[in-house]
């Protein structure tokens, strides 16, 4: 039974799971839900309690949650590249999906979020506290990408899978500017895996709030 992906393509954090596919070349089955419909929004409740995307159902196994997606793909599916078998270099990749994950997508969806509020209930300090942790969070990178190729050493992982999206979305609201950022986001840009994804978000973009 092929795998079924529960996604839409504008969701920064489908992305990050449609990378890992199109990487190892695993087949897959797209269900691309739309959430303004009630009834799919139920439907998604009721294979995922908290209705978040992206699910994957592999037969009657359902799982939930972006990192755990990509793991399960490494360990039943063919994207064991994706995850070290080291455990001290599996180490550094969970804590670099888990950096991008935390300090550079959810921040950058802190912004988002404040934007989609109704004026009279928008934060501004929430959001350049946001702002600020966005560019701690680059300096960081930047540092670190000074002597890498990838978010992790010198092999494409889970980590660069999270990276990507998160610092594609982070640029729409606060721009990357830092010498070694940019570069590692060029790279990550012209994977092909991810230039697929983003060639096939091309028609939803415009929905991205950018102000």
């Amino acid at each position: 039974m092929s795998l079924v992906l529960w996604f839409h393509p504008l969701a920064s954090y489908c992305h990050k799971v449609l990378i890992a596919l199109y990487e190892a070349a695993i087949p897959f089955t797209p269900h691309r839900l739309d959430l303004a419909d009630p009834a799919v929004r139920a439907e998604l409740e009721a294979l995922a309690p908290m209705s978040k995307m992206p699910v994957l159902v592999d037969g009657d196994r359902v799982v939930a949650e972006s990192s755990i997606i990509i793991e399960y793909l490494a360990m039943h599916h063919g994207a064991a590249a994706l995850l070290p078998n080291d455990r001290e270099a599996a180490l550094e990749v969970r804590a670099q999906d888990r950096f991008f994950d935390l300090y550079v997508h959810d921040e950058m969806q802190a912004i988002v979020g404040d934007r989609l509020r109704p004026a009279d209930t928008r934060d501004p300090h929430g959001v350049e506290q946001a702002r600020a942790a966005l560019r701690h969070a680059y300096a960081v990178v930047d540092a670190r990408m000074s002597t890498r190729t990838w978010a992790a050493g010198e092999a494409f992982t889970m980590a660069d899978c999270a990276a990507a999206p998160a610092l594609f979305f982070a640029n729409e609201v606060e721009r990357l500017e830092h010498p070694h950022l940019v570069a590692y986001f060029d790279r990550l840009r012209a994977r092909p895996s991810y230039a697929r994804v983003l060639a096939e978000a091309q028609p939803f973009l415009h929905l991205f709030p950018r102000s």
